[in-house]
Order: C-alpha cells, then sequence, then structure tokens
C-alpha cells in the first residue's frame, strides 16, 4: 500500500511562489523609510543608496519576477485555473512589473545614481544640494515605485480572495 504524501507537490510551489513575492517585493515596502532617514542623517550617503536600491531590482526583483512567473504558470496549470480573474490579473501584474522594471525603472536608477555622484562632488566639502535632475529622477521613481507596490498589495489581495 502506498503512502499519501503529507504535503502535494503543488503546494510547495504555492509555498515557493509566496516566498519568491516576499523575496522580490518586501524590501520595496521599506524604501521610503530608508530614503528619509539616510536624506535627513547624511545626504552625501544617498548615492550608496541608490546603488542599493539599483542592486536589490537587479539582483533581487528581477528574478523574483521569473520565479513567480514560473511558479504562477505552473499553479494555473496545475490547478486548472487560467480562466479565473486572479490568475490573469496576476500574469499580467507580474509583466508589468518586469516591464517596468527592466525597461523604466533600472535606467532611470542608473541615471539618479549619477546626478546623485556629480551633486555631492560638486558640494566638495561644502552641504550637498541635489539639482533639479535628481529630484526629478526622485519623484518618477518614487512614483513609479509607490503604484508597482500598490499593484503588489492588489494582487494580493485579488490571489488571497480567488475574485
Amino acid at each position: 500500500m502506498l503512502a499519501t504524501p503529507a504535503v502535494a507537490f503543488f503546494e510547495v510551489v504555492l509555498a515557493l511562489h509566496i516566498i519568491a513575492v516576499v523575496i522580490a517585493f518586501g524590501a520595496t515596502f521599506a524604501y521610503p523609510v530608508l530614503l528619509g532617514v539616510v536624506t535627513k542623517a547624511d545626504p552625501r550617503a544617498l548615492p550608496a543608496l541608490y546603488r542599493a536600491i539599483h542592486a536589490i531590482s537587479q539582483r533581487v526583483i528581477m528574478p523574483g519576477v521569473a520565479a513567480i512567473l514560473v511558479f504562477g504558470i505552473y499553479l494555473a496549470s496545475h490547478l486548472h485555473l487560467w480562466s479565473s480573474f486572479f490568475v490573469q490579473w496576476g500574469l499580467g501584474v507580474v509583466i508589468v512589473i518586469g516591464a517596468v522594471e527592466g525597461a523604466y525603472l533600472g535606467p532611470r536608477e542608473q541615471r539618479l545614481i549619477e546626478a546623485a555622484d556629480r551633486d555631492v562632488a560638486a558640494a566638495g566639502d561644502g552641504s550637498v544640494s541635489f539639482g533639479s535632475e535628481h529630484d526629478s529622477l526622485v519623484r518618477q521613481i518614487g512614483g513609479i515605485g509607490a503604484v508597482m507596490d500598490l499593484l503588489v498589495v492588489l494582487t494580493i489581495y485579488f490571489m488571497v480572495a480567488h475574485t
């Protein structure tokens, strides 16, 4: 007689799907706090923080998006849920986030690092005053980042509610 496994494979994949979401997007919810604290404590450290945020985008978020997509495709196929709104929404959101991260945020983060480096260097030993390019890029990246965080929250809600 064959023993029934305590956990089905799709449940392991579901756990990995959820873990990938937490790892990929968790840090993004802390960015406003990090930026606020560093801006007040030591504006000269902002270029390093921008580098860290860009590295998270490239090394954590983008691979996480790929994992979320692969696990989600498996789950939707295994559970025959392709016609469900929450699956279609989730698929759309993960594609949008991946595209926005790669095509929009990544290049702007790189430009923000360069602008911040220039502004800090131009200040010499004096107080740092960031220029209009820096401020514009912060607004662009922050605004899109907030929208993407909202999409993540909505997607979690839709997934949990199975709408």
